[in-house]
């Protein structure tokens, strides 16, 4: 065999190769398009965040815990969404407001 004929099915199996590697790198941007398309249309799906939450404590009787505007860092797992009369409400009756969201000042309810 010469030197031309091993040079050429080097490059044939080299050709095949990148063939293939392109074709994989092509199934990774389209996994990756395919991925970020759902992630915005999760985005746009997504109800809008509630503008009051309460925080429930821990057990059976889960008393709330605090009161926090929408979107508060510090609101926990243990939340659920509550109307501004709701927030109200529970202010009211003396359920602590989030020192950092301060709900009580948003709603004007300040002791």
């Amino acid at each position: 065999m010469s030197d031309e004929v091993q040079q050429l099915d080097a490059l044939r199996f080299l050709e095949r190769v990148q063939v293939r590697d392109l074709a994989r790198t092509r199934r990774w941007i389209a996994d990756a398009e395919r991925r970020e398309a759902e992630r915005l249309r999760g985005e746009q799906t997504r109800p809008p965040a509630p503008d009051w939450l309460i925080e429930l404590g821990i057990g059976s009787g889960r008393a709330p815990v605090y009161v926090h505007v929408g979107g508060c860092h510090m609101a926990k797992n243990r939340t659920k969404s509550i109307t501004e009369e709701q927030a109200r409400r529970a202010l009211w009756d003396q359920v602590p407001a989030c020192t950092h969201c301060k709900p009580d000042a948003e709603l004007g309810v300040l002791e």
